[in-house]
């Protein structure tokens, strides 16, 4: 059995404050072959989460602890739909479905959230990043960011 304590996101949530993505991640499927992959991720706030899609499988995520937004866009990167989940929200989880465009934003550090796929995961068809998005890394990303913390439906991402 595993029990998800407040422990384990204490613990989750100092990992991703050290870490230089912003995040930590922890397991509880038993290896990327099971049919059914499920993890907790635990971000700070300035944690960049590429907007990407999935395009065979669906995604649930249920908000833990914390909160954040999720922006789903077209395929252009026109913001379609903005919803926030977690505390202070009437929203506490989400399912994406194939194909679409999302990514999510991290309003306050230690946000915790269960997602759920389909495995088994191939890291090579997990997801595909949006071109019009800039990739982790990149000097263009905290720009982005603060773009996406104000992104409203019909706003078009930056040039």
């Amino acid at each position: 059995m595993k029990l998800i304590t407040a422990d384990l996101l204490d613990q989750l949530a100092a990992a991703a404050a050290a870490s230089p993505r912003g995040r930590a991640h922890y397991n509880l499927h038993g290896s990327p072959a099971d049919l059914v992959q499920r993890y907790l991720v635990v971000a700070t706030r300035g944690s960049y989460f590429r907007p990407h899609r999935h395009t065979t499988r669906a995604e649930l995520a249920l908000v833990v602890r914390g909160r954040l937004d999720l922006i789903v866009f077209d395929a252009t990167g026109t913001v379609t739909a903005r919803y926030p989940l977690g505390e202070r929200a009437s929203n506490i989880a989400y399912e994406q479905s194939p194909g679409s465009w999302h990514t999510v934003v991290v309003e306050c550090d230690g946000t915790a959230f269960l997602e759920v796929k389909e495995g088994p995961y191939d890291p090579a068809s997990a997801s595909q990043f949006a071109s019009w998005a800039p990739a982790e890394g990149d000097p263009a990303v905290a720009r982005f960011l603060e773009w996406l913390r104000g992104a409203a439906p019909g706003d078009s991402v930056p040039a």
